[in-house]
């Protein structure tokens, strides 16, 4: 058995009575696994140190993220919710692949367990994991921005009863300021986005007891609202960056949430 604790207290050094092949299946399968000390552990800073290093060659690499692309349809909710952060480390390295983008498409408006935090799983995030994904292929040039754009509405109008609860529509937030940030959009790309949200809002003429659904929009437009206004860090070492067109979408967000109306 491969002891990731021992491998990470050794300054991440690559065990030599293991092979590549064995460390890199070794690792998938740990950032599945439902004990949540597995895989959100040593485990994970393991790889995540190892992809950043170039310790795992480039072919391994795009086989494990065709891997991770493959897991969002997995039975179990902790392999499809980790898979996107393999692929954000894959993505930071330097590697791509349109169909991880597809793949993420396809998964994440329609993931139906939006728990932030199980006390048998741990660490869940589903919404908060694919933000961070959506905001690097937002962010990637071989992606349309409008792509990513239009797949943050369509997660945010999304039917669930699961009212957001460990800052998961904060870090959607964040992820659609980012890709809000990129210059190659005209003002329209930049708030087209937003009209399906408004059409919801129109259609629902929000009644009380508010529906999840539209508590999280809430939440995630407000903030987006404030970082539009004051610009996006993209972590937290860096200066804030301008939303491009930030008067449009500003203007933008301001017209949606002004659609929900009591009855």
């Amino acid at each position: 058995m491969i002891n990731w604790t021992t491998i990470e207290a050794a300054d991440y050094a690559i065990p030599a009575d293991h092979s590549m092949e064995e460390l890199v299946r070794g690792l998938s399968h740990a950032l599945a696994d439902p004990d949540p000390l597995i895989r959100d552990g040593a485990a994970y800073q393991v790889l995540d140190n190892w992809i950043a290093r170039g310790v795992i060659e480039a072919p391994r690499r795009l086989a494990l993220g065709d891997e991770m692309a493959a897991r969002f349809h997995d039975r179990e909710v902790q392999a499809r919710t980790f898979a996107p952060l393999v692929l954000d480390m894959l993505v930071a390295k330097g590697d791509f692949s349109n169909g991880w983008v597809d793949a993420f498409e396809r998964w994440y408006p329609l993931e139906k367990d939006l728990r932030g935090h199980d006390e048998e799983l741990g660490w869940l995030h589903a919404v908060a994991h694919g933000a961070d994904l959506l905001a690097s292929f937002g962010c990637h040039s071989e992606v349309a921005p409008t792509r990513m754009l239009e797949l943050a509405a369509a997660r945010l109008t999304a039917p669930t009863t699961h009212v957001l609860d460990q800052l998961e529509d904060d870090r959607l937030a964040r992820a659609i300021g980012r890709v809000l940030t990129r210059t190659d959009m005209s003002e329209r790309d930049a708030t087209a986005w937003l009209d399906p949200i408004a059409a919801r809002f129109g259609a629902d003429r929000i009644a009380t007891p508010v529906p999840a659904h539209v508590t999280n929009c809430l939440r995630t437009l407000r903030l987006l609202y404030v970082l539009a206004d004051r610009g996006v860090r993209p972590d937290s070492e860096s200066a804030p960056e301008a939303v491009h067109h930030r008067e449009a979408v500003k203007d933008g967000l301001g017209a949606v949430l002004d659609r929900i109306v009591k009855r």
